[in-house]
């Protein structure tokens, strides 16, 4: 019980870093926070992401690409390009790396004020700290790992936040129902996006990119809007005045 707990709990809270911090504020400005909170949110994304921990700006150009290209050949994941998930992963990892180390200036279209904070940046990407997030991970399966098959999870810990990635990217262009038509291959895979905490709703999501709500049906839930609801109404955040 102990090892399902410690799964479940690093792949829900490191989901909800990536859709919450990453995603819908890093790259959609669907919110704002003031600078306490940001770091707060930041600091918390580097935890629960731990070695697999993406950086805020690389990841909000990337994604804000992904958007500006969606399903085309300049789509840095699409999965109509690329013949499988691995391959997907690879690309989108080698595109992200430019902008991590600032090998490469994005294009003025996608210039931007993302959250940085250089110095937790530069402790992030080190690799003893994705080395010392790893130990920490085998070392709880050894304390309490009741059989050894249940070792064939920690691969997941490792890389949790690419695996999120991989995920939404293929199957959300790939597999499910749409409610719009976008002018590419998005999907809603799953109506209630439990799994995922609203990020399979790619369809609604490229509909509407700037709504912090993905779900758009009466029948469809996105688990991280009402946390955001209660976020907004406790004055951490502040939704823009369309939601």
């Amino acid at each position: 019980m102990a090892i399902l707990a410690f799964f479940l709990c690093h792949w829900f809270l490191s989901l909800f870093s990536q859709t919450f911090f990453l995603h819908r504020y890093a790259s959609h400005k669907m919110f704002k926070m003031n600078k306490f909170w940001e770091k707060f949110f930041y600091t918390f994304t580097f935890v629960s992401q731990g070695s697999s921990f993406l950086n805020p700006r690389a990841y909000a150009i990337l994604h804000r690409m992904h958007h500006a290209y969606s399903d085309t050949e300049k789509d840095p994941h699409s999965p109509h390009f690329i013949k499988d998930v691995w391959g997907l992963t690879m690309k989108t990892k080698n595109i992200y790396m430019d902008y991590l180390k600032y090998k490469k200036e994005p294009e003025p279209a996608f210039r931007d004020r993302y959250p940085t904070w250089k110095a937790l940046d530069r402790v992030s990407d080190l690799w003893v700290t994705r080395i010392a997030f790893g130990i920490g991970y085998t070392a709880f399966y050894v304390a309490f790992a009741p059989y050894w098959w249940v070792y064939l999870l920690l691969p997941i810990h490792f890389f949790m936040g690419p695996i999120h990635g991989a995920i939404v990217n293929w199957c959300g262009h790939k597999y499910g129902y749409s409610n719009f038509d976008n002018k590419d291959h998005s999907k809603n895979s799953l109506p209630l996006d439990l799994l995922m905490m609203g990020e399979l709703f790619q369809n609604n999501h490229h509909k509407s990119p700037n709504d912090a709500n993905f779900a758009k049906k009466w029948f469809e839930l996105d688990p991280t809007w009402p946390i955001i609801r209660v976020l907004h109404t406790l004055r951490i955040i502040r939704l823009r005045k369309t939601q």
